[in-house]
């Protein structure tokens, strides 16, 4: 989503880094260009106004134009305002000292509020909660079938007393079913509306009375833009919501919305939905995102999956076959399936502080998850021997090869000199070197 400001943002600060000295015309040419990127990235003008506005005057109030690097100190400046304009340091959800943690859900229809639903109470069920969902959306047509359908991927139980009761009704059920079954979560799903009306105000505010929750959260759905900063401004004037769940934040809008919302209705955004499979939503860290938008990586979130899909054993075994050099074509093939549970290939490498080139160069190039599915194939395709010999595969080998795993003798031949490729910077990062990573990812494609 912040593609195209990040390559706008990163541009104009590599000019004024490449500055010996700085003067308050290049820094009002700085402000300029960074204005101008906002406002194309759709961020409410008012605003881009007034963050433009701290950054300048941060710029010329902290002795930054006399400073020995004084292009890195603005960096260093925009970066902090950056994560300031989304909520500064990242926000968690209230928990209760004693019974369920209730977590009430608005939105509107078409937000993505039912799926943010089942992937909380997943992202929850993962850190040991034992969580449950009550489906109160009575409107809409399939909306609790929905919300049972995705619970049970979720490993989460769904409340439901069909479209009949009242919301009201089936929410103070729900939570003295979760009472009574001693649950830690109990996510409440409520009903949308088309627009913000009197109706759906009122049935909110009357589940809120019943279940008295310890959390509120508006999903607003980043594609809409500015309309997703109206939508929570008016929700915040008629009912006092904790936060925002942001969805579909990986998609190709301007990333406006992420970027106002804590700015205009002072509620910060807690949850981002950065895909559409039910694992993919995350703890929303402003200054981390700052940093991403700044080609500066998210080294924390990389750490953080990685922990997910990695014990402490098989990391350590890991890490001594690359120190003795017995890295082979299966321990690559459990590396790849286990970077894949990570999240998209562009999104983990994105991670990586700078990327940003070698990652550019990818979107424009071929490389895609089905690259990925044809190097599985081909690894699958050979012999336990050949796996940890690649020296052995010769002419009728490769030929074997790509016949069983349906590719060409050339797709054989690539894989085999990328994973030499790979060894090679393996054996550099193990002596302490480290290798030319753009370089390497034009090799790997």
């Amino acid at each position: 989503m912040f593609d195209a400001l990040g390559d706008r943002l990163q541009a104009t600060l590599s000019d004024v880094r490449g500055r010996g000295k700085l003067t308050e015309a290049d820094v009002d040419k700085a402000m300029r260009e960074i204005r101008l990127a906002l406002l194309e990235a759709d961020v409410n003008f008012k605003v881009v106004k007034e963050f433009t506005a701290k950054v300048k005057e941060r710029c010329l109030g902290s002795n930054v134009l006399e400073a020995l690097d004084p292009g890195q100190q603005v960096i260093k400046i925009v970066n902090s305002e950056l994560a300031s304009l989304m909520g500064g340091a990242s926000r968690d959800l209230a928990f209760a000292s004693s019974g369920p943690t209730v977590i009430l859900m608005a939105g509107l229809q078409g937000s993505g509020k039912t799926t943010a639903c089942a992937k909380l109470a997943r992202l929850l069920g993962e850190q040991g909660k034992s969580v449950a969902l009550a489906a109160c959306d009575t409107q809409r047509p399939a909306a609790v079938e929905q919300l049972v359908t995705m619970g049970k991927r979720a490993n989460a139980h769904v409340y439901e007393q069909g479209t009949e009761r009242s919301p009201v009704d089936i929410a103070g059920w729900a939570l003295d079913e979760a009472k009574r079954e001693n649950r830690d979560v109990l996510i409440v799903d409520t009903a949308g509306r088309l627009h913000v009306d009197e109706g759906l105000m009122d049935e909110l505010v009357a589940v809120r009375k019943r279940v008295k929750p310890h959390n509120i959260l508006l999903v607003v759905d980043a594609m809409t833009g500015q309309d997703a900063v109206n939508v929570a401004q008016a929700f915040g004037e008629r009912t006092d919501f904790d936060g925002a769940g942001m969805t579909k934040l990986d998609g190709d809008a301007r990333g406006g919305a992420a970027l106002s919302v804590k700015a205009v209705t002072g509620k910060p955004i807690m949850y981002a939905s950065v895909g559409e499979r039910i694992e993919q939503l995350e703890r929303f860290h402003p200054e981390r995102m700052a940093s991403r938008i700044l080609g500066m990586g998210d080294v924390m979130t990389l750490i953080e999956k990685a922990e997910q899909v990695h014990d402490a054993d098989s990391a350590a075994e890991l890490e001594r076959k690359i120190r003795r050099q017995e890295f082979t074509l299966e321990d690559f093939l459990v590396q790849m399936r286990q970077v894949r549970k990570m999240g998209p290939l562009t999104n983990v490498l994105g991670m990586m502080p700078g990327m940003g080139k070698a990652m550019k160069e990818m979107r424009q190039g071929d490389m895609d998850e089905s690259e990925l599915d044809r190097v599985e194939a081909i690894i699958l395709s050979m012999t336990p021997a050949e796996r940890a010999n690649p020296e052995l595969i010769n002419g009728s080998r490769r030929k074997r090869i790509a016949r069983g795993s349906g590719t060409t003798v050339q797709a054989v031949n690539q894989l085999v000199k990328q994973f030499g490729q790979m060894r090679k910077m393996m054996a550099a990062l193990s002596k302490g070197k480290m290798p030319d990573m753009q370089q390497l990812m034009r090799g790997m494609r």
